[in-house]
């Protein structure tokens, strides 16, 4: 019986890729997940700086889709979304259905993998665990950060570029993404 290269990938299977004379051995498993991953209603520690990453990505990608259909340009001619609207659309970003977005492991190290997360160095092959509570714990995120800083603040530090807005949500001192919290998540 011959599965297809996806359900051998679930499955932890071998799959062998490639013509008879250079066939190349590719393993894959899905990552093993600790308690707090599996039960936990919140993002583990060591993921929230990816998970603040995929959220800064849906906003910027949101907004920017919503003022490419805004036809009130502001004085440098750029689309600027009126407060209900960059306030609508970022309510609806978090409540989303994140299910483009789960977990995987890279060098025995889980992190999330989704649209707006960087690649870097990963293995040729690899599983994702997508679903489950993935999804909610980035929508919470996502709430968390809406709460934390406001809707006008978040839109105006998108209206800088997308590295502001990310800087905003995962940076400083004390950011998911600042070198103190990232040292701390590379002793684990």
């Amino acid at each position: 019986m011959r599965l297809p290269l996806p359900l051998l990938l679930l499955f932890g299977c071998r799959a062998i890729l490639g013509s008879a004379g250079d066939r190349v051995s590719l393993s894959a498993s899905a990552p093993t997940l600790d308690d707090e991953e599996k039960y936990s209603a919140h993002m583990p520690a060591h993921l929230r700086c990816d998970a603040c990453r995929a959220v800064a990505f849906q906003m910027g990608q949101r907004l920017a889709k919503a003022e490419a259909k805004s036809h009130t340009p502001d004085a440098s001619g750029l689309q600027e979304l009126s407060e209900s609207t960059y306030t609508d659309v970022l309510d609806q970003t978090c409540s989303q259905n994140w299910q483009s977005y789960g977990v995987h492991e890279v060098n025995q190290m889980k992190r999330l993998t989704g649209p707006g997360l960087s690649k870097g160095p990963e293995p040729r092959i690899s599983v994702m665990i997508s679903g489950g509570p993935w999804p909610n714990r980035l929508s919470k995120t996502c709430f968390h950060y809406l709460g934390e800083f406001g809707e006008d603040q978040i839109y105006e530090a998108y209206r800088q570029g997308q590295a502001n807005l990310e800087a905003l949500l995962c940076g400083g001192t004390h950011g998911p993404c600042s070198q103190e919290i990232l040292a701390q998540r590379e002793e684990l």
